[in-house]
């Protein structure tokens, strides 16, 4: 597989994201040679969630501020049911995502993150997948729902649950790969 040596990808989560869902890629994507940033709305560092419980603390790189989608060749959306919702509650979150979609980039959003992007209207008239219970939530977006591991429509990534997480993180690497994708704005 062809590395992403020079590319930059932006992890967006808040407190309450699945642990795995952050870190999984975070490993994968710098290993095929991108420079990964974690982004939060918070400073200093967020706290993911396993199980039933408080998760590891990962280190934020970027104020959500601070950070711009020009600097960035593609977003990761990690889900979990408390980071997801919390993000598609901050306007500044959502516009961050639209804009990444806007310039074309890779958005990839796994898990209960598919609701940011039905948020920002980005899975209207699209295939998608996510977690089986926001699979309404999908549907009713305007996308179809298709059970599947991870389902790509022009460089929108989504993908259901951790176990997943290798099927989704080599598409991303594929599509930042592939580069821009002409689209309309959402």
């Amino acid at each position: 597989m062809a590395d992403i040596q020079g590319k930059r990808i932006a992890i967006l989560a808040t407190n309450g994201f699945e642990q795995s869902e952050l870190e999984v890629p975070q490993k994968k994507l710098g290993e095929a040679g991108a420079t990964v940033e974690v982004v939060s709305p918070e400073a200093g560092e967020i706290r993911g969630w396993i199980g039933k419980d408080w998760g590891n603390p990962v280190k934020v790189d970027r104020a959500l501020a601070e950070a711009r989608a020009s600097d960035y060749d593609a977003i990761v959306l990690p889900g979990g049911q408390i980071n997801p919702d919390l993000l598609r509650g901050n306007p500044q979150a959502l516009s961050f995502i639209k804009d990444f979609y806007s310039e074309g980039k890779t958005v990839a959003a796994i898990c209960h993150a598919p609701w940011l992007l039905i948020e920002t209207g980005i899975l209207k008239g699209k295939r998608a997948t996510g977690y089986k219970t926001i699979r309404t939530d999908i549907a009713n977006a305007g996308a179809e729902f298709v059970d599947e591991a991870v389902v790509t429509d022009n460089g929108v990534i989504t993908s259901r649950q951790p176990s997943d997480l290798d099927a989704f993180s080599a598409k991303i690497i594929e599509e930042v790969r592939e580069g821009r994708h002409d689209r309309r704005a959402a």
